[in-house]
This record gives C-alpha cells, sequence and structure tokens, in this order.
C-alpha cells in the first residue's frame, strides 16, 4: 500500500495556488501544517496523488474542493471580548462621533466585522453595544460578519459556544443573553444571532470587494498578519473602499498600516488607535 506524500515542489505548487486565490501566504516554517491538512484531505477524496488531486482542485468549475481547502487552512482562533480596549473605543468615542455627524440624517450606522470566524468577534460588538452605547436606543445599527471559511459561518449562526469562549464575558452580561446547555456549552441568545447578517467573503478577491460598501465601522483583526505586502496594500484599499467618508477602521494591536498608505487619518484614543477614512 503506497503512502501519499509531498514533495518541496508539490509545496511550493499549492502555497503558490493559494496564495493567488487568498492572499495568504505559507512559508517553509509552516510546511508540516500545510503538509498534514492537505495530504489528510487528498486521501479522503480518493486521489492517487497530489498531481490528480490538483488537477481536479484547478479545473472544478464549482470550486467547491478549493472551499473545502479553505476551510482546512484557515485558523479560527478566537473568544468573546478579545482585546476589550478596542471595543471601548468603539462604544465610548467612535459610535457617538459619528452618530453626531450630519450625513447621519437617517439615523442608520453599518457595522463589518471581517473575518467573522465563528462568531465571538462580531457577537462581541453586538454584546459591547447593547451593553454600553445609549444611542442604540436612537440609532438603527446594521451589523455583518464575514469570513472566506464556510464552515465557521455556519458555526457562528448555530451560535454555540465553550466554556473557554465565554470566560472573559461578565456573569451578568452571560446570564442575560446566552442560554446554558449540556456539557458547558453556551448559546447566544436567537434575537441577537437573527440581528447579525452573516455572510462569505474573500477580501483577496476583487468581486467580492466590490460588494463591500458604505460602512461606518470595519473591524478586521488579526487577519492583514497572514497576508504578504502586496496582498496587504489591495487588502487595505478594499477596506478604505468599503468605508464612507468618515468611516473608522479598526485593526489588530500588531497591525500597523501608516507605512504603507497615507488614505487613513491615525486618530489616537485613549484606549487604543483606530484609523479614519477623510470625511472629504
Amino acid at each position: 500500500m503506497s503512502v501519499l506524500t509531498l514533495s518541496k515542489h508539490d509545496f511550493d505548487v499549492f502555497c503558490e495556488y493559494f496564495y493567488k486565490k487568498t492572499g495568504i501566504e505559507f512559508d517553509e516554517s509552516k510546511r508540516y501544517f500545510v503538509d498534514k491538512r492537505l495530504l489528510k484531505r487528498i486521501e479522503e477524496t480518493g486521489a492517487k496523488s497530489f498531481r490528480d488531486y490538483f488537477i481536479s482542485l484547478r479545473f472544478e468549475s464549482s470550486q467547491k474542493e478549493f472551499q473545502n481547502i479553505v476551510n482546512i487552512m484557515t485558523v479560527n482562533e478566537t473568544y468573546f471580548y478579545r482585546k476589550e480596549h478596542q471595543f471601548k473605543t468603539l462604544t465610548s468615542h467612535v459610535m457617538s462621533e459619528l452618530a453626531r455627524s450630519d450625513r447621519n440624517t437617517d439615523r442608520l450606522l453599518r457595522i463589518l466585522s471581517l473575518p467573522s470566524s465563528t462568531g465571538e468577534e462580531t457577537y462581541s460588538i453586538a454584546l459591547q453595544l447593547m451593553e454600553n452605547w445609549p444611542g442604540l436606543a436612537t440609532y438603527d445599527v446594521e451589523l455583518e460578519g464575514a469570513d472566506i471559511d464556510t464552515d465557521v459561518l455556519e458555526r457562528a449562526q448555530e451560535g454555540i459556544y465553550s466554556r473557554r469562549s465565554v470566560q472573559y464575558l461578565p456573569p451578568d452580561v452571560l446570564k442575560r443573553n446566552f442560554t446554558t446547555l449540556s456539557g458547558g456549552r453556551y448559546q447566544i441568545s436567537e434575537d441577537i444571532r437573527e440581528a447579525v447578517h452573516l455572510f462569505r467573503m474573500n477580501l483577496s478577491n476583487r468581486d467580492d470587494c466590490r460588494k463591500l460598501r458604505s460602512y461606518d465601522v470595519i473591524f478586521c483583526r488579526n487577519l492583514l498578519i497572514y497576508f504578504d505586502d502586496k496582498s496587504r496594500q489591495l487588502a487595505i484599499n478594499a477596506l478604505f473602499d468599503a468605508l464612507n467618508p468618515g468611516g473608522f477602521l479598526f485593526l489588530g494591536h500588531s497591525e500597523s498600516i501608516s507605512r504603507m498608505t497615507s488614505l487613513f487619518q491615525v486618530r489616537r484614543f485613549p484606549e487604543s488607535i483606530v484609523y479614519q477614512r477623510p470625511s472629504s
């Protein structure tokens, strides 16, 4: 019985293809991670070799298998209220500033969270607004979450989480907004799940990016670190275009774009730094 293996050439070919399609770059340090997941998927499909599998992957019209490999290769490590100081900036400063702007005469504010992963990031925004922004009683807020991984979007829609995922939530917030299930699991309320629109999108795909428009706030934390400079620049431009004039972009604490672009103004709030699209 033959054992499937990946040569250095196979690894390079796959990584180049995956990068072109997603903007996510795997270098040699990720070789074990990629090999293990890719070989397992090849075996599951019944392909006889990497070459057979890769030919099928490239020319499959439905792209269903490519979506399967994306779901396998993307990392989704998150929890509720991660880096809470940025949420405090949102509720203490950003939302009120947006609400005061003249252009919001329709009293609708739109927020996008990507990657949404299994939902903790997106639902954290919802909880923070409900708990800490009085303007929610006056202004309509439309909250959306997007991710390239369809499996995690399904899990986000279900809204069931482990004790580890909710460990940093205040007990009263957990009690008010979650149902306790068996096995130490918690499900976020149906009202919150129905209020959030979740959808698939690839920030490296120009057609997908064209659909992102008219947001007042975008949370895009800990995604750009997986891109190289070229992909990162394309993503930054797409995020800029997706924001309304005066809109705000929240990035991960290790993600600075000041040296890469002059499109955004840097706003320094007491809790964190945020990037703003100029109003004019």
